[in-house]
């Protein structure tokens, strides 16, 4: 009996023996016939290491393709720790290498990972600092492929385009913007090693290829960007304004051509710079009282409401005007007496647009300055933009009304007033300024994505366009914007001397200087506007400080245009102590002793005593300052 049950216990250990090797082998079968890929990309993912590849970042540019920013290929060094038999010669000799402590490089080296990226130190190593890794031939220690983010033109437009991180992230600018789109997808090398870090030879490395990001293409000029970064450094140098900026946008259809904001920095270097310098895009985030620029919006309603008739109407401007019992005074003393309404603005007068915000009444002049795009952001594509600052109108009173008028107690942007001035002179279409013109395929630049010019609403008629471009022209040629006149070039446009609130004060000496202005003003192809905040060394007006640098500006923008010099344009005013420019006068066939004009000095070649030719010849301007004329003599011809 006994004997039966130990038998019977151990048929029923080996039947439960039996069934669970039975289920053993099913389990291994199953896991090696049914799951032998899944098991294989674990074991894979704990036997491979992964060397990043760099995707290469798309680049952005100019409208003509020129290369604002791109990805250049550049060197990296990574660490497989475990291959590392001796971390202290290693340490040594890539600290000397890469020109950093020993201890810090052995800090890392002995970091639990299977990998380790040598950042910042080892990051975009020199051709030099390769070939010395390559001919040590450190064990653990590989160069992989890296990309260099690369700002061919330095400063230029450096607030705009923005910078790259240490791993090739957009941070700020446009790189920021659009960053998904730039960006290329990052590659690897899958090396397998064992735990010991050495190779497995039974498996082969796999290579994963890196992505390249979209191109975007900006409606920004480079040529016209490089004429202003040299005018506003020019302008630094002599002035030297707290900060300084420039704006040009085509009239037409709202694209920016240039823009600039000074202080600038290097966005090759920006760890060197402070986040208050390139994080401030002034053009489109600075808010300030426009000052006298802002007339021109006023005016324009003026006309369109048919409140004058701005070559009969007249204002008699006595130096000043009481408003709630505020004194508003003229700039000039004692006031431009008797005058036009076209000479209101010509002579940027304040009392005459107290006169002009009176006969508009407070809900019209409201309603104008928010139908021109004031007190909201115009939605340029661009990060950081400001709306500026605008009073709600049940806090307005007449005083507000009154300054409103010529530019005090609003705050306005850059963008803001570029953008409103290009409707004044485009016919009376207000376009939402951008800066994008498309998404390109880097590979064949087959434009992806096109961004389209954007009307957001008429503002004035084109008849009232067209009399402001005769006024803002007639500004250039008879009013306070006079050192931007060029012969041959027909100008339109305001200054602007705002005084700065300090500490709620407006400040005696500190000013914001800007000129606004279009060319050629009877066809605008551009707009350009240029303002510095207290510069000092000069007479601090607009027209002096900064309408030259406008002019200098134009002389090279509108040849580069295209543009072609005419004949008929308003001509300039000469004001005591100005005088006018010298036309130089025919003098082939005059006797020698018959050759002289005022202000010319004469240089003579050849014999005989009549004139054959002349150098330049015969109705060329020279500046009022004179100039010299060669005379080539010959003999006469009977």
């Amino acid at each position: 009996m006994v004997k039966h049950k130990v038998q019977k216990r151990i048929q029923i250990i080996y039947m439960c023996s039996l069934l669970l090797f039975s289920c053993i082998l099913a389990k291994l079968g199953y896991e090696q016939i049914i799951h032998h890929t899944n098991i294989m990309d674990k074991a894979f993912d704990l036997w491979e290491r992964d060397f990043i590849v760099s995707g290469i970042r798309g680049s952005i540019l100019d409208k003509n393709g020129n290369i604002l920013a791109h990805d250049i290929p550049a060197t990296s060094v990574m660490a497989v720790p475990a291959q590392i038999r001796d971390i202290n010669i290693v340490a040594k000799k890539l600290s000397a290498i890469l020109k950093t402590s020993e201890s810090l490089i052995k800090e890392k080296l002995q970091k639990h990972v299977s990998t380790i990226k040598l950042y910042p130190e080892g990051k975009f190593i020199s051709k030099e600092q390769v070939k010395e890794i390559e001919r040590l031939e450190l064990d653990g220690i590989y160069l992989i492929q890296d990309s260099l983010r690369n700002y061919p033109n330095g400063n230029y437009l450096a607030q705009v385009l923005g910078f790259t991180g240490m791993d090739n992230q957009g941070l700020s600018g446009l790189e920021l913007q659009f960053d998904d789109i730039l960006n290329g997808k990052n590659g690897a090398l899958h090396i397998p090693f064992d735990a010991k870090g050495n190779k497995v030879k039974l498996y082969e490395e796999d290579f994963e290829a890196s992505g390249r990001g979209m191109d975007v293409c900006l409606t920004i000029d480079s040529k016209i960007q490089e004429i202003l970064e040299r005018e506003l450094n020019n302008l630094i140098k002599k002035y030297e304004p707290k900060s300084a900026l420039a704006l040009a946008m085509d009239p037409n259809n709202g694209e920016i051509l240039a823009m600039v904001s000074k202080p600038d920095f290097d966005p090759n270097h920006y760890q060197n710079y402070d986040s208050s310098v390139y994080n401030h895009n002034l053009p489109i985030w600075k808010s300030y009282e426009p000052g006298s620029t802002f007339k021109s919006v006023i005016f324009a309603s003026g006309l369109e409401l048919k409140l004058y008739d701005m070559f009969k109407d007249t204002y008699d401007d006595k130096g000043y005007e009481i408003v709630q019992g505020t004194r508003i005074k003229s700039w000039k003393a004692g006031g431009h007496g008797h005058q036009t309404f076209l000479q209101v603005l010509e002579n940027s007068s304040n009392p005459g647009f107290v006169e002009i915000s009176r006969r508009m009444g407070l809900d019209r002049e409201y309603e104008y300055v928010k139908k021109f795009g004031f007190g909201e952001k115009t939605g340029v594509d661009l990060p950081g933009e400001s709306a500026g600052i605008m009073f709600k109108k049940e806090n307005m009173n007449e005083l507000e009304q009154a300054t409103v008028a010529f530019g005090q107690g609003i705050s306005v942007t850059p963008i803001q007033l570029v953008t409103a001035f290009s409707s004044i002179v485009n016919g009376g279409k207000l376009f939402q300024p951008h800066i994008t013109k498309s998404i390109q395929n880097p590979m064949n630049h087959e434009v992806l994505v096109e961004y389209p010019t954007v009307e957001k609403r008429k503002v004035i008629s084109e008849d009232t366009s067209k009399k402001m471009r005769y006024a803002l022209e007639s500004v250039v040629a008879n009013g306070g914007a006079k050192q931007a006149y060029i012969e041959g070039y027909r100008i339109g446009g305001k200054t602007g001397t705002a005084q700065i609130a300090e500490n709620g004060v407006y400040s005696t000496t500190n000013y914001n200087l800007s000129f606004l202005s279009a060319a050629p003003i009877d066809n605008p192809k551009i707009v350009l506007y240029i303002a510095a905040d207290s510069p000092k060394n000069d007479i601090l007006y607009g027209g002096t400080v900064i309408a030259p640098v406008a002019k200098k500006c134009y002389e090279d923008i509108l040849p580069y245009l295209g543009v072609e010099k005419v004949e008929k344009q308003i001509p300039k005013k000469i004001v005591w102590p100005e005088t006018e420019n010298i036309v130089v006068d025919n003098f082939i066939g005059k006797k020698r002793s018959k050759i002289s004009q005022e202000g010319i000095t004469f240089t003579f070649y050849g014999e005989g005593d009549v004139v054959i030719d002349q150098m330049p010849q015969k109705g060329t301007v020279l500046s009022p300052d004179g100039g010299e004329v060669w005379i080539y003599l010959g003999k006469e011809t009977k």
